[in-house]
């Protein structure tokens, strides 16, 4: 396994905790109208590690896309 992407699953454990936790919070915590708030974190568990993962694939396609035209 590549090194970004063992570093990509240990960013998207953790950024996927915080999250929820933070979503729970708010579940746990909200009155009424203010429960939906909580559908932003869930939704930024998903996209932002799914971002990354993008990312670094794109930034190995780039990199290694430049060696095999050497």
């Amino acid at each position: 396994m590549a090194f970004w992407k063992k570093l990509w699953l240990l960013f998207s454990v953790i950024w996927v905790v915080v999250a929820a936790l933070n979503a729970l919070a708010i579940l746990a915590f909200a009155e009424g109208d203010e429960r939906g708030k909580a559908v932003l974190p869930i939704l930024f568990a998903v996209a932002v590690p799914a971002a990354a993962y993008c990312a670094g694939w794109l930034w190995q396609r780039f990199r290694t896309g430049s060696r095999k035209r050497d």
